[in-house]
């Protein structure tokens, strides 16, 4: 199995609308309303672009076997690096390897000493965060919608 993080900007269009809008991902993103469209593909793609620039880091898209799975990585946050994670249902068991090659380049390429993780209040199942090493830190509001951080520390990593 090959894994690869390409930038947002190579992904076809097509591929990110059709992730964007699969309902069990919308569920997952309660900042998301009404269908994303594809001038909204071109703007959200500008966007993490302008992230590049402005900090030196981004989001990626993620490929395994070159086949388009979702996006996500660490983008700044409130002064924080924020991991993001956004997978096709199809390839959700796939999440431990790419988040592993996240963390990885995070602590050691990067030389960062934590990482924020932001869920919505209605991700429950979060046990496996505690078993990577995250602890919880309370709750934040982003864009009016509450958000619970956690954290990882290099020395919990």
């Amino acid at each position: 199995m090959k894994i690869e993080f390409k930038r947002l900007n190579e992904v076809n269009p097509d591929d990110l609308l059709l992730l964007m809008n699969h309902e069990l991902v919308r569920r997952q993103m309660p900042l998301f309303e009404g269908d994303f469209t594809k001038g909204d593909v071109e703007k959200f793609v500008i966007a993490k672009e302008q992230l590049w620039t402005n900090f030196g880091y981004g989001p990626w898209a993620f490929y395994v076997d070159d086949e388009f799975v979702g996006w996500g990585g660490l983008q700044p946050e409130s002064g924080e690096a924020d991991l993001a994670m956004v997978l096709h249902p199809d390839y959700w068991g796939m999440g431990k390897s790419i988040y592993t090659k996240i963390i990885e380049q995070a602590f050691n390429e990067m030389g960062l000493d934590s990482i924020t993780i932001l869920l919505p209040r209605s991700r429950t199942k979060v046990q496996g965060l505690f078993r990577l090493g995250f602890r919880e830190e309370g709750e934040v509001q982003i864009q009016g919608a509450p958000f619970i951080r956690y954290r990882l520390s290099r020395l919990n990593f």
